[in-house]
């Protein structure tokens, strides 16, 4: 593989585009091919910058079907940029499939980093960050999302969302339903662009301030939602084991071996595990 070309992982801007780093511009104008989730957004972004570089389309609707035709032309010694339309590739993003295989090819893989949504609301968001767990997207439907709210009431790490402009409503929605109307929240929209807006309150007070005004509807948002302060920490040590052990055995066994080290119901580990599935 010595003669094989390197798949670069490149972040891009998640609004302002003087925020591609001296880095990013020079992989990208380097690279023999430009992998882009959109490659009109793209173009964009290389105008900008005075960057000629050949592109093409590479998303999730067709990753899979070009996914040998980009791992022949890395073997054949081409070098490749990967980016998403906003921040870190693969991060709610698509391009698993293609690291994975290039990864599995004993291909070289290498990150260029720069702007994420997630991690750039977490700080500014005055919430803990010492421990933290990323969401992504919550699912569309109403029923399933609040099963995935209650697999994470109870989390004590602050939570990161992102949503979209058509369900940040019924999504504050649901979390005041499940976390409940005081746990804290920032939403953050339109991160580092010109009608960027923080709000930082309990999220019954979000919801009023999304609902009472449409412009506020708009954009792309990230949801910091603050940990549980209500845990029991043996059931929370259980949890922990319970998702290592899953991972690597069945969920029967994994039940078992868990009621077995801590004092905790079978019937709550099951039902957990069936919230988080969403069966």
């Amino acid at each position: 593989m010595g003669n094989s070309g390197t798949l670069y992982v490149v972040a891009t801007p998640i609004g302002n585009l003087s925020d591609l780093s001296g880095r990013a511009r020079e992989v990208i104008s380097e690279v023999d091919l430009v992998l882009c989730e959109d490659t009109r957004h793209t173009a964009i972004l290389l105008r900008a910058h005075a960057i000629m570089a050949k592109t093409r389309s590479f998303h999730e609707h067709n990753e899979d079907k070009l996914l040998n035709w980009a791992m022949h032309r890395l073997r054949d010694g081409q070098n490749i940029a990967l980016v998403s339309d906003a921040g870190t590739p693969l991060i709610s993003d698509p391009g698993f499939p293609l690291v994975r295989e290039a990864r599995k090819q004993g291909l070289r893989v290498s990150p260029v980093p720069g702007p994420n949504a997630a991690v750039a609301a977490l700080s500014v968001s005055g919430m803990p960050t010492h421990r933290f767990c990323f969401e992504g997207f919550l699912p569309s439907q109403s029923r399933r999302r609040q099963n995935a709210l209650q697999a994470l009431q109870n989390d004590p790490r602050t939570l990161v969302f992102y949503e979209s402009s058509h369900r940040i409503e019924a999504c504050l929605k649901d979390m005041v339903g499940v976390m409940g109307s005081d746990r804290p929240v920032m939403v953050g929209r339109e991160m580092t662009k010109i009608h960027e807006t923080f709000f930082l309150g309990t999220l019954e007070e979000a919801l009023h301030f999304i609902h009472s005004d449409d412009n506020q509807k708009k954009g792309e948002f990230v949801l910091v939602v603050g940990g549980s302060q209500d845990v029991d920490p043996e059931w929370q040590r259980a949890c922990e084991l319970f998702d290592r052990l899953s991972s690597a055995i069945s969920p029967s066994e994994a039940v078992r071996m868990t009621c077995e080290t801590f004092s905790v119901s079978r019937q709550r580990l099951y039902r957990r595990m069936t919230e988080q599935t969403g069966a």
